[in-house]
């Protein structure tokens, strides 16, 4: 989601569709995601009663363009189910090693996104591997205390405050081609 995006939901329809789609039961609940900058999530929320909104949660969001500390609270604050996703940042080798300069495990980067004030958290399967491994560390889950949050937060500072991890949130590389289309970028 860019900018104008925000925008555009209403003046080009789409908040009107999904509203009739709702009323005809087509959909129970309506959200928005996105993943560029909190601030377009943050001029999103009042144009809608949402029930939810999906965005970044993951130990290098706490360092650039933080969704944690800006979106989170106010979406919660309006009664909105909040969604994580990229808890990884960077990615994963899915050999245990958080990409993000080998600075800690798949399971410390997921336990530090489900200790947020999250309702649920998107997790990306490509493997019955990475299927059991996802499984076994919401198993063996236990919310991060908030010296053990701050802890891991320190551990990605040097890596994070740039956004080189969570290259979805600062160039154009995430983005499909109907978007880039859409913006003129193709």
């Amino acid at each position: 989601m860019r900018v104008s995006d925000s925008d555009w939901i209403i003046e080009k329809g789409a908040l009107a569709e999904a509203l009739k789609a709702q009323k005809e039961g087509k959909v129970r609940f309506i959200g928005f995601t996105g993943h560029k900058s909190p601030h377009i999530h943050l001029k999103m929320l009042p144009k809608h009663t949402w029930d939810t909104v999906q965005m970044p949660i993951n130990l290098c969001d706490y360092h650039y363009r933080s969704f944690i500390k800006q979106v989170v609270p106010e979406a919660n604050k309006r009664g909105i189910a909040c969604i994580g996703m990229k808890s990884l940042g960077g990615g994963s080798d899915h050999k245990g090693t958080f990409i993000t300069n080998k600075v800690c495990t798949v399971d410390e980067a997921r336990h530090f996104s489900l200790s947020q004030d999250i309702a649920s958290l998107v997790v990306g399967i490509d493997s019955m591997e990475v299927l059991k491994q996802d499984l076994a560390t919401a198993r063996s889950f236990k919310k991060l205390s908030a010296e053990d949050q701050a802890r891991l937060a320190a551990t990605v500072k040097d890596v994070a405050g740039d956004g080189r991890n969570e290259r979805f949130k600062s160039t154009q590389v995430f983005d499909g081609p109907y978007h880039q289309k859409q913006h003129g970028l193709m």
